[in-house]
């Protein structure tokens, strides 16, 4: 493991030395997205079209399941250790690394659906697996997008492009941190609302945000909005040029599995946008405008096994209050809004409305600073006077007497 040594005053003999314990750890958030590769290749041997599905019980089952087994970490690296990590090369390599395997992980299954003859079951299937295991590209596009060199950046909308969502860093960057946890953000859900609509709101809406931004920042700069100084337009360019090959290789019995694939790897996004702020709402000044985002302002999860996956997206409350901070060195606090799961575990309850409002609603009006005042929450339009005669009429004490809900805490 990696020592990192550095001078302090109050340390005996001036130096303090750390060793990193998840350092070689990071490496699933690398291995990981190749298990659709590992799928085609128990294929090729035991052509059972069932291996092909194999993967989806790592996300379905095997990740929960381990996050329950290992818990969640709370503590966090040395204030003093942080400059150390973040010009430590070896962190931002793990993000330039997984970038091949990303696409890698759409082209060896695109090629097996292309010369196979998969039921509609199978190939159907099959082009979800691999979508979700996309998905991870857009973790690996949001956190290089955060960085401030050049060829980070440029790396970010070309690891997008692997599911053709390339206005995503500049939507997220400008758009979401800007607005999250206020109403005005289609990327932060309300209470009360399920995913299904979320995701009506929500990809369009960002979809939107993105190409607005782009079109001011080329405005200010007196270039043109369909030019190829769109940063937005580079990572579809991008995406056409890989993914039209792929057809252009191995035929038009790919199409529907790539369309599928981007389809369902949005939807994955989204589906990590619905559980990171849900009901959270920032405050309104009396100038009118919102609170600084604060680490309250987003749900946290500590759960060591599927953090270790995703880049630690999962402490998301110190992502947003400060953007920053790289994957490796972000915090824990007290008081934060808890996931119950791992975003993966997590994904699943949102499938099922009913159980996540029953796992959430009372989840989030226990947390500190709402205290079950329902001003205090980002609530859907639609169902506010359904919530607010639900939870409403309850005071404080009384909903501490119920205890609220025990599932999965």
């Amino acid at each position: 493991m990696k020592v990192y040594s550095f001078k302090a005053q109050d340390a005996p003999g001036g130096v303090v030395r750390f060793r990193d314990k998840k350092r070689y750890w990071w490496l699933g958030a690398v291995l990981y997205p190749c298990l659709p590769i590992l799928a085609v290749l128990l294929y090729l041997y035991f052509p059972s079209e069932w291996l092909l599905v194999l993967p989806l019980l790592a996300l379905i089952l095997a990740v929960p399941v381990m996050d329950l087994i290992i818990g969640v970490n709370r503590s966090n690296p040395s204030d003093l250790l942080v400059e150390y990590m973040d010009k430590d090369p070896y962190y931002r390599n793990l993000l330039i690394v997984v970038i091949p395997i990303h696409f890698a992980a759409v082209i060896v299954p695109a090629w097996l659906i292309s010369g196979s003859e998969l039921s509609i079951f199978a190939y159907i299937m099959f082009s979800l697996v691999v979508a979700l295991y996309s998905g991870f590209s857009i973790n690996t596009g949001h956190e290089l997008g955060h960085k401030t060199t050049k060829l980070e950046r440029f790396l970010a909308r070309l690891v997008l492009s692997v599911t053709g969502y390339g206005h995503f860093s500049v939507e997220h960057n400008a758009g979401h941190h800007k607005d999250v946890s206020t109403p005005e953000d289609p990327a932060s859900s309300r209470m009360g609302e399920s995913v299904y609509r979320f995701a009506i709101r929500e990809i369009p809406g960002a979809y939107k945000r993105g190409w607005a931004t782009e079109k001011r920042r080329l405005g200010k700069k007196k270039r043109a909005t369909w030019s190829y100084h769109n940063h937005i337009l580079q990572s579809y360019m991008m995406t056409l040029v890989w993914q039209g090959a792929l057809v252009m290789i191995l035929g038009v019995k790919v199409i529907p599995f790539l369309l599928l694939h981007n389809a369902a790897a949005w939807f994955q996004l989204t589906s990590a946008n619905y559980i990171e702020h849900y009901g959270l709402l920032r405050a309104k000044k009396v100038n009118g405008r919102y609170e600084r985002c604060r680490p309250h302002h987003s749900w946290n999860s500590n759960h060591v096994f599927s953090n270790l996956l995703l880049f630690q997206l999962q402490r998301h409350s110190d992502h947003h209050a400060n953007p920053s901070r790289s994957y490796q060195t972000l915090r824990s606090f007290d008081s934060l809004p808890e996931l119950p799961l791992g975003y993966l575990g997590m994904y699943f309850l949102a499938y099922i409305p009913p159980i996540w409002f029953y796992v959430m609603n009372k989840r989030l009006l226990a947390i500190e600073h709402i205290s079950g005042d329902l001003n205090k929450v980002n609530i859907d339009p639609k169902n506010e006077v359904k919530i607010r005669q639900r939870y409403g009429l309850l005071g404080a004490a009384d909903r501490k007497r119920q205890g609220f809900t025990r599932l999965f805490s």
